[in-house]
């Protein structure tokens, strides 16, 4: 399925709220909002609506249906809203059954930070980079205003309230496509030229959501590519030095480590220039090779292991779908404990995984400055 085949490289009020929340108290951030930008990794419906829905097994755990999000379950967005005790985001490209009152989600499966020069059909490239994802922002921004002044109100529940986008909370988390892009198409002195460029657009970004009204950003940096199942899967008698100590292929995770260190420049700058933001960075990169290194301790299987999808030596079955190899069809179902699997599809995280990195970063451990996501409005 051209869903599940995005690398990402890229409405129901939850009830599972992050463990121990704690009493609301007065510095505590009371969002509105959230307004999320990314690739699949957050994408709660927007690439399956403008493209192809997903299959089951995806969505069983939590939804029991497919809903756009690829994965088991929930995603980590999803974990952060229940934390902020909002409703899970609906995508902005849904027209059907969508909520913008409380926030919007511009994120699609296989989206970039560049403009994208490949087709979705080619290589599962969307063409909804982080420039349109700010701009479908800007539109809805425009088109609430309108329509509050509209002489038919009927419709105002369902759209955000004008005075509630500069309380919202921003969440950025993109650039692990455009990682994979730069791998998949030069050489390693090339791919390091290019991240500059990638690093300082995503910034640009940020500062037209500054512009328009944005005043308190989560931004997640890239997790490591080198470390995803389907980066090692068909790795076989590896040269000395290719694969780290933990079975990472090594030069992935360089190229994602130094576009971070890029990444993190960029904002220091911005935080000169951006007087009035707040503008908090996650490593993600540092949770998600955490609980990949320490899967068994964490409550994890084997951190290489694929949930849903087979894939070897001259094949790939993907999540949900049916092939034949070696002369026999194959139907890549889930497994019988995603609970227990960090990677849902090769690619994308289970739900579980999706739960103990949400856990580990809503309270700042791996921010800067090291402030919870409940509190980064009051970050000055």
């Amino acid at each position: 399925m051209e869903f599940i085949r995005v690398f990402v490289l890229g409405v129901i009020l939850t009830s599972a709220f992050i463990a121990n929340a704690g009493e609301i108290d007065s510095s505590t951030c009371l969002y509105p909002a959230i307004y999320n930008f990314g690739d699949s990794n957050s994408d709660t419906g927007g690439i399956a609506a403008a493209f192809y829905p997903p299959v089951l097994p995806s969505g069983q755990t939590y939804f029991h249906r497919p809903v756009g999000r690829a994965s088991d379950g929930r995603l980590i967005i999803d974990f952060i809203a229940g934390h902020l005790r909002l409703p899970f985001l609906s995508s902005y490209l849904d027209s059907i059954g969508s909520n913008y009152r409380h926030g919007a989600n511009f994120a699609t499966g296989g989206a970039t930070i560049m403009r994208p020069n490949e087709s979705w059909f080619e290589n599962g490239v969307s063409p909804f980079c982080l420039e349109i994802q700010v701009e479908h922002y800007t539109q809805l921004k425009d088109k609430t205003a309108y329509f509050y002044k509209a002489k038919n109100k009927s419709f105002k529940k369902m759209l955000p309230r004008p005075q509630d986008f500069s309380k919202a909370l921003f969440i950025v988390d993109i650039g692990q496509n455009d990682v994979a892009a730069v791998l998949r198409k030069s050489s390693f002195e090339l791919q390091r030229a290019a991240l500059p460029n990638i690093a300082s657009q995503f910034t640009a970004q940020v500062q037209n959501l500054y512009q328009r009204g944005a005043r308190t950003f989560w931004i997640h940096n890239t997790g490591p590519i080198g470390c995803l199942p389907v980066a090692t899967v068909k790795v076989q008698d590896p040269v000395p030095g290719y694969l780290d100590e933990h079975g990472c292929v090594k030069s992935q995770n360089e190229i994602a480590i130094e576009f971070n260190r890029l990444l993190k420049s960029e904002i220091v700058e911005l935080r000169l220039k951006l007087s009035e933001a707040r503008i908090i960075h996650v490593d993600m990169y540092k949770a998600k090779h955490e609980l990949i290194t320490n899967a068994k301790n964490q409550g994890f299987e084997d951190p290489f292991k694929i949930c849903c999808g087979h894939h070897g030596i001259g094949y790939d079955v993907w999540c949900g779908n049916k092939a034949n190899v070696n002369g026999s069809e194959v139907f890549a179902g889930s497994c019988a404990k995603p609970n227990k699997v960090i990677s849902w599809d090769g690619v994308h995280y289970s739900e579980a995984a999706n739960r103990w990195i949400a856990n580990h970063i809503v309270n700042g451990s791996f921010s800067d400055p090291p402030i919870s996501i409940s509190r980064a409005c009051r970050e000055a």
